[in-house]
């Protein structure tokens, strides 16, 4: 587990800290990590109380009021479940120690500091998370422009005129046709694994 000893060798602060991928497995978060299901740690934040873990499919907080403390509270945003909006990257001034990079996932606003000797890699998330905000949504108004679509095509079958029995038929044909293309949209519309964003975007 990532105790003081840890820490201490890793100069951890309150300050944030950007953790090189040969350490994600000395971080708490790694434990959570859903390593089984092809989830893939991409960029990892750390300071003495908070661990900031992005992976290809959700950002995953532990956070604690010390690194002494073995209390923590886990909170898990999964990318399609949560809009990313607000992204903000605030570099140092002169007189500063650290960055800030801010947005908003789903109800949580977040606003993490980080060392500004890791700006550039700071700079590579900030990008990242813009890229993937911009694919959700466009793929959100692809979804309902898809939808009003399906709509529209259901409506009209529904005005031509055949006898009772076709008419059943119709009515199952359709309505399993819905089914299937409705699957078949969110699968194309509703992406989960943003790791291509990921590899593209972080040079870590």
């Amino acid at each position: 587990m990532f105790g003081k000893v840890a820490a201490d060798v890793l100069g951890l602060s309150d300050i944030g800290s950007v953790i090189k991928p040969e350490n994600y497995d000395k971080v708490d978060a790694d434990d959570y990590v859903m390593h089984e299901d092809g989830e893939k740690i991409f960029f990892l934040i750390k300071s003495k109380s908070d661990e900031y873990c992005f992976t290809n499919k959700a950002l995953v907080h532990l956070d604690g009021t010390s690194a002494m403390s073995k209390k923590r509270v886990l909170r898990r945003f999964d990318y399609y479940r949560s809009n990313i909006q607000d992204i903000l990257l605030e570099t140092a001034g002169t007189v500063d120690m650290d960055v800030e990079l801010k947005f908003t996932l789903g109800n949580a606003q977040y606003s993490i500091d980080v060392h500004k000797k890791h700006l550039e890699e700071v700079k590579d998330l900030y990008k990242a998370l813009l890229k993937l905000a911009e694919i959700k949504r466009d793929n959100q108004l692809a979804l309902e422009d898809a939808k009003a679509s399906i709509g529209v095509a259901a409506s009209s079958v529904g005005t031509i005129r055949n006898t009772e029995a076709d008419i059943v038929e119709q009515f199952k044909a359709i309505n399993q046709f819905t089914f299937d293309w409705n699957q078949q949209a969110k699968q194309k519309y509703r992406v989960k694994d943003f790791g291509f964003v990921f590899e593209k975007y972080i040079n870590n």
